[in-house]
């Protein structure tokens, strides 16, 4: 496996928590079903863990927020379905291995995602 692609991203929380605040529609626009009744602090690691992705993806335009979602496995560890525009970008740039990482401290939300061959 190579590596093909790395992104991260940080989010302040407070911050984030007031534009879902100001901008109501934005939850959904930005989360599923699934990921939008999460506590804050996770709300905003995952939106990091997008913005990260699309950067590992080049940031190409045309992206869809829902066609990627951040998922507990039993774990608890977190990974990514990828559907739609995502799926096919990932694809096109032949990243068959995902891997996240989140956190949340201090009020700060980070993410980093790795694409692998």
């Amino acid at each position: 496996m190579a590596v093909i692609g790395v992104g991260i991203d940080v989010v302040d929380v407070a911050r984030f928590g007031e534009s879902l605040a100001r901008t109501p529609a934005l939850r959904d626009r930005l989360f599923t079903a699934g990921e939008a009744s999460r506590p804050l602090a996770s709300l905003a690691a995952r939106f990091a863990a997008k913005e990260a992705l699309a950067k590992a993806l080049g940031a190409p335009t045309g992206l869809a927020w829902h066609d990627a979602e951040i998922v507990s496995e039993d774990t608890g560890r977190p990974r990514f379905e990828m559907r739609g525009t995502v799926a096919a970008r990932a694809e096109t740039l032949g990243a068959h291995h995902v891997h996240v990482s989140l956190s949340h401290d201090a009020g700060i939300a980070s993410a980093v995602v790795v694409l692998e061959t």
